[in-house]
């Protein structure tokens, strides 16, 4: 089995002959391969992070966790969006920014514990999906724990650990816990 290259290594070589002006969301997605899921539920989690996006964030992560769901063999975009082009010249700056955080997070994140791709794919969407819904919730800072975990299971998928993808998982569960916890205390005190 060929030893799988960290993600560091697969974007900085992504434009490596860059001889065009621009590029599409679908050449950038094909040439991502089997890391485009991971790559998009990244930047959707970071996304989602933030205050008054989140929501949107929630909405777009929604998109991908079924495809992850259905195991499609990369995301599929509508043809409006997969045809829009990109600069060149800006995906290399913000690559050449995502590198080096990239290396520094692969000393830690590597792949460990190998999981089936197809099973652990289906799994991560179902995840991803739960959490991309209680990304709606209109409470005030509610965003930062399922984006947090977000962002952890889809760095981990991405790079195939399954140390922290377990982690992740586990931590997930708690999460999902003390919400439902929450619920129910809110449920019971106002009388429903």
């Amino acid at each position: 089995m060929a030893k799988r290259l960290p993600t560091s290594v697969v974007l900085h070589d992504l434009l490596r002959d860059d001889p065009v002006e621009s590029v599409t969301l679908a050449w950038l997605t094909n040439r991502l391969g089997d890391r485009s899921f991971g790559i998009i539920l990244v930047l959707l989690g970071i996304l989602g992070l933030l205050p008054g996006v989140s929501a949107v964030a929630g909405l777009l992560l929604m998109a991908p966790a079924l495809q992850m769901i259905m195991a499609r063999p990369g995301p599929v975009f509508p043809r409006r969006i997969a045809v829009r082009q990109i600069d060149t010249r800006r995906l290399a700056r913000m690559i050449r920014r995502i590198v080096p955080v990239l290396r520094y997070l692969e000393r830690i994140v590597h792949p460990r514990w190998l999981t089936p791709f197809e099973s652990t794919k289906r799994a991560v969407g179902v995840v991803v999906l739960l959490l991309g819904i209680s990304l709606l919730a209109p409470i005030p800072l509610s965003n930062i724990p399922p984006a947090s975990m977000i962002v952890l299971i889809a760095f981990a998928y991405l790079e195939e650990d399954g140390v922290l993808l377990s982690i992740s998982l586990a931590a997930t569960l708690i999460v999902f816990s003390a919400v439902a916890v929450a619920i129910w205390q809110t449920l019971r005190s106002t009388g429903i």
